[in-house]
């Protein structure tokens, strides 16, 4: 069946209003005809007005079995002129937009789109040649949330200005979107697990097995001290022995410092990233610039940490992978955020591979920074380029609350 506008001429004027009946009669039949057609799938053609003129968009073989296949899909099937009027939708579509099928055929993709989606779809539904695009809109509804969907664009072959042109799989990412969430506050949860394990642990440590090393050192000390000239051989075994117990203990201290930043307790965010590059720099012999800007008030514990941990994990990368040269490290007041940069001249890797990007973000750590970035609600940027280098840079909210012990939370979230 083909729907089609007709060259209607105008009725003689002796018909009279009983004409005018008949005519408008034979429109509602014609008009219940097509809507029949269209939600039967028996339409193998549509007139869509335009400045043009009428122009005519076929469906060749639209009674064939891919009809059921599409109406029995998961998601939503479009066939879509290049101006994103709607000439097919599958009742799935219908069902995620909340909007009756027979209204959605013959209007525009953009009605159901907000003003930034709108722009995002059109230069992809422009893009001339261009298949397999794919995006992530909002999906307007009359009467729910706005629902987020993927859309994949695929153009079919044949004349673009006048054919049909363009057909799109729309994908509810409801779930999805559920479950990186669900992920992500198992994530959180997870490092505000190893933080109260690192403390205990630390605490552990600094406070019993360091003083009970501590007491062990006095009396061998004591002992070595006491020994006669005539066990000469004795004593120097002795010294020994306290000199390995002292740098036991001094070992001890260094792990309980590293589980629990306490300079980041005691001296604030500021003094403990310089003691943490001072180490740096001191371990690696590596030239490293530090320019931090002094904040108005202090940042709240949780960030303070965040910031503490992508640090040392940063520099873990220089001195592991790099092969830098020069670092440096920033701290600035940007806007409403505090950003944290590291920057080397070392090696780098090459961003525009996606997958050698994952790997390398996998074995640099980078997943596990961005999270610690976005548990306390900031963000991770990582540029790089071989042979060039790389530049972390982290941003976390600029908060004025007071400052809080960085083991108590609300939530997994760090919320």
């Amino acid at each position: 069946m083909k729907v089609k506008s007709r060259n209607r001429s105008a009725r003689p004027a002796w018909l009279g209003a009983s004409g005018e009946l008949a005519r408008l009669r034979e429109l509602l039949a014609e008009a219940q005809a097509t809507l029949s057609a269209i939600r039967k799938g028996e339409v193998d053609a549509v007139v869509v007005e335009s400045t043009l003129g009428p122009q005519v968009y076929t469906l060749d073989g639209a009674e064939f079995d891919y009809r059921t296949l599409i109406e029995s899909m998961n998601e939503g099937a479009l066939v879509l002129t290049r101006s994103a009027v709607i000439l097919y939708a599958n009742a799935h579509f219908a069902l995620m937009g909340e909007r009756p099928l027979a209204k959605l055929m013959g209007c525009s993709l953009y009605d159901l789109l907000s003003a930034a989606d709108q722009v995002t779809v059109g230069r992809l539904l422009k893009r001339p040649g261009k298949s397999g695009a794919t995006t992530e809109v909002l999906l307007q509804r009359p009467a729910s949330a706005p629902l987020p969907v993927r859309v994949s664009i695929q153009r079919f072959p044949g004349d673009v200005a006048k054919g049909m042109s363009i057909g799109m799989v729309v994908s509810d990412l409801t779930e999805s979107r559920q479950r990186e969430d669900l992920l992500r506050r198992l994530s959180h949860g997870l490092m505000q697990m190893q933080e109260t394990e690192r403390l205990r642990i630390a605490t552990d440590l600094g406070d019993n097995i360091a003083q009970l090393l501590c007491s062990i050192l006095v009396r061998c000390q004591l002992l070595a001290d006491r020994l006669p000239a005539s066990e000469n051989g004795f004593q120097e075994e002795t010294i020994e022995f306290v000199k390995l117990l002292r740098t036991t203990a001094e070992e001890v201290q260094r792990v309980s410092t590293d589980l629990r930043p306490h300079g980041l307790e005691i001296l604030g965010l500021m003094p403990a990233l310089r003691g943490v590059v001072a180490e740096f720099a001191e371990r690696m012999g590596v030239s490293i610039q530090v320019d931090f800007a002094r904040m108005s008030a202090p940042l709240p514990a949780r960030l303070e940490l965040a910031l503490y941990r992508v640090l040392e994990e940063a520099l873990r990368n220089v001195e592991q992978h790099a092969r830098a040269r020069h670092v440096s490290v920033t701290l600035r007041r940007r806007g409403l955020f505090v950003q944290l940069a590291i920057k080397d001249d070392g090696i780098g890797f090459d961003t525009s591979d996606q997958q050698a990007k994952a790997l390398q973000e996998g074995r640099l750590g980078l997943l596990s920074m961005r999270e610690r970035a976005t548990a306390v609600g900031g963000s991770l940027d990582v540029k790089s380029k071989t042979s060039a280098g790389t530049e972390v840079r982290v941003n976390v909210p600029y908060l004025r609350q007071p400052r809080q012990s960085a083991t108590v939370r609300d939530s997994p979230r760090g919320e």
